[in-house]
């Protein structure tokens, strides 16, 4: 649990000047040589307040790092929903999350697991510590201090739906005598009571609705705190209606928002924008993780087919990440999301990036592809990959609504509107609200969510808090236990609900046992 900042911090401060510009003070870099700082000589001075918290932000960027051959810790939240399979097959840790015979050995698991804690560990170091620096003007140590506890929510939101009841730390660990060194496991409602605090906090602390330098933003705090306390009103705490007005309350603060700003908040009228550099956490993007192609390049290219010219390269790609085919079969006749290079797929591109165009033999995902680094017909790719990778887009803010608000009783005109603006935008008719019964329009919205949100890591999430699974051959839902994904034709157990947790630290701190059930220990 413990975390070295004397290297991440000064690693972090040239991504830092890139992704949100320079910290400030000019004298910043003099105030000590690097190989002597400690956490107590470093907190001193507020840019050293801004450089912490973009070591922060860079944290989280640990879901794109490598997770052995031709993979990258993301899969993990792909692999196993059955939406997607592998051209390559060379990854034995990415194959045995596809077949779901993953352990807690698993390289993703792992990365996963340490990962978070890393982002929490430096966001609780950044807690403790900024509150003490004077002077600080009180704006911006407020403002500083609120996007810590959203980044600290986001890693245990992430955590206590992949691993349930995990430990809660929230004060630095410096060595081995700490309290909480090694912790035990904390239930999950208590997990959850914290994240919620975190947001509230976040939510107080004076952030503007959007920032287009990428720091979180007012929009993506309540969008979160909707999406938790939806999560709270099903399983497993089942918190119920209370908690699904509470949902269906804070995603329509951002609705509401929007509808009276809708140059600042608001769909992207083409799916072109939702990968396009230049709209990167405008509009749409509430949310994204910052990505440079100086510092770190977008992760997501996994998701190239497998040796196909689609770029400056050549023959290029691992497929390690491609749609399955009754996935892609699943969308309605005329959805605009399935049409090639115009929505989130395609089955075409151009050879070498800017040449004649081919045909890919199969859909690919086209949600992360960067037409500005690789290239379109007739104009050469710039070969940076710096598109951000999405983490909340206002699509989900109306999906959110929509759910919300249906579960208390049934589809209200407001609801219906925020389904329906889904839909428009992919060309789809939508049955008038008085076609809809609570359930039909509980699985409306549902199908919505696989459909838009696809390949953007949260279709895992949606199988676990519903206990259900779309089933793209019937077009209905499963249940969670007994759901066979066609990408293997294994079904999910109940087992599956829950990840291993990791062997390592399970040797490494006894108090964590036992082993969540269904996996060796």
């Amino acid at each position: 649990m413990r975390i070295t900042l004397r290297n991440t911090l000064f690693k972090a401060m040239l991504g830092g000047t890139l992704l949100f510009g320079p910290v400030g003070c000019t004298n910043f870099l003099d105030e000590m040589a690097p190989s002597n700082l400690t956490a107590d000589s470093f907190y001193t001075i507020p840019d050293h307040a801004e450089a912490a918290l973009v070591s922060v932000y860079a944290s989280m960027r640990f879901i794109g790092d490598g997770a052995n051959i031709f993979s990258n810790n993301w899969q993990l939240l792909e692999a196993m929903t059955g939406t997607s399979t592998t051209e390559t097959a060379q990854n034995s840790d990415l194959n045995n999350l596809y077949s779901l015979s993953h352990d807690g050995n698993t390289v993703h698991v792992v990365n996963y697991w340490n990962g978070l804690y890393r982002v929490i560990a430096q966001a609780n170091q950044l807690l403790d510590r900024v509150p003490g620096i004077t002077p600080m003007d009180e704006a911006q140590k407020t403002k500083i201090l609120g996007e810590a506890r959203f980044l600290r929510a986001w890693a245990y939101f992430t955590a206590v739906r992949l691993w349930g009841d995990v430990p809660l730390v929230t004060k630095p660990q410096p060595d081995a005598t700490a309290p909480d060194f090694n912790p035990p496991r904390a239930s999950q409602e208590e997990v959850y009571n914290l994240i919620v605090e975190d947001l509230k906090a976040a939510e107080a602390a004076g952030l503007p609705w959007m920032d287009v330098s990428g720091r979180v933003n007012l929009a993506a705090v309540k969008t979160q705190l909707s999406k938790v306390y939806l999560t709270m009103a099903g399983f497993p705490l089942n918190k119920g209606a209370a908690h699904y007005k509470l949902a269906a309350d804070k995603a329509f603060e951002v609705v509401t928002y929007a509808n009276a700003n809708p140059s600042v908040i608001n769909l992207f009228t083409t799916y072109e924008d939702v990968h396009r550099e230049s709209q990167e956490n405008r509009v749409e993007h509430l949310f994204m993780l910052q990505y440079n192609a100086v510092v770190a390049s977008n992760p997501m290219d996994n998701f190239y087919g497998n040796f196909k010219p689609i770029n400056y390269n050549g023959p290029t790609g691992t497929g390690s990440s491609v749609p399955t085919a009754s996935f892609y079969n699943s969308y309605e006749t005329g959805d605009l999301r399935t049409k090639d290079q115009e929505g989130y797929f395609y089955t075409t591109y151009f050879t070498n990036g800017t040449g004649a165009r081919f045909n890919l033999g199969a859909p690919y995902v086209f949600k992360h592809f960067n037409r500005t680094a690789n290239g379109t017909q007739g104009v050469a790719g710039t070969r940076l990959n710096n598109l951000n990778v999405p983490q909340i887009r206002y699509a989900e803010t109306l999906l959110l609504y929509a759910e919300a608000q249906n579960e208390l009783g049934a589809p209200t005109q407001a609801a219906y509107d925020a389904l329906k603006r889904i839909r428009d935008r992919a060309k789809l008719t939508t049955p008038a609200l008085g076609a809809y019964s609570q359930n039909t329009f509980r699985e409306a919205v549902w199908r919505e969510r696989w459909h838009e949100l696809c390949y953007e890591q949260l279709t895992w999430f949606d199988m676990v808090r519903l206990r259900k699974v779309f089933n793209e051959t019937t077009k209905g839902f499963d249940n969670f236990v007994g759901h066979v994904n066609l990408s293997t034709n294994k079904a999910l157990e109940q087992k599956h609900l829950l990840l291993p947790l990791p062997r390592q630290e399970m040797l490494n701190n006894p108090q964590l046992k036992p082993q969540n059930p269904g996996y060796p220990n």
